[in-house]
């Protein structure tokens, strides 16, 4: 029934002009604000809708989740832009000082790092 629609996602954020900058700037995606929201083009196909809440509640788990190459790279890079890494410590593996969980090495998934747009919603980056 739904098979050929081309389906997306969406998250709310508390200020769309914040999230623009965030999303555009801070993350170097490819932002366009339609008036109504914003769209995140990942990829070719890949769009998510991003839309202001009056009384958005922050997402109580991971809304995004972005493979990297040079997740050591990339978490230096963005703790350059401001911004700062969640520390999960109840997981079986510790993250190391700069909040990279090493999953890796322990045979425990991949390496992985959280951190928070500006509406609190969670984001992550990992590494195979």
């Amino acid at each position: 029934m739904l098979q050929g629609s081309k389906a997306f996602s969406g998250f709310s954020v508390k200020d769309l002009d914040e999230a623009e900058e965030f999303y555009g700037h801070i993350l170097e995606l490819d932002v366009k604000n339609t008036g109504m929201g914003l769209e995140l083009h990942l990829g070719k196909e890949l769009v998510i809708f991003v839309y202001q809440k009056d009384d958005h509640q922050p997402a109580t788990f991971t809304i995004l989740n972005f493979p990297v190459d040079d997740i050591d790279g990339v978490v230096d890079e963005l703790t350059a832009k401001g911004v700062a890494f969640l520390r999960y410590e109840n997981m079986p593996v510790s993250p190391d000082e700069r909040g990279i969980l090493r999953g890796k090495a322990a045979g425990y998934g991949p390496d992985i790092a959280w951190f928070t747009d500006p509406s609190g919603n969670i984001i992550s980056i990992l590494s195979d």
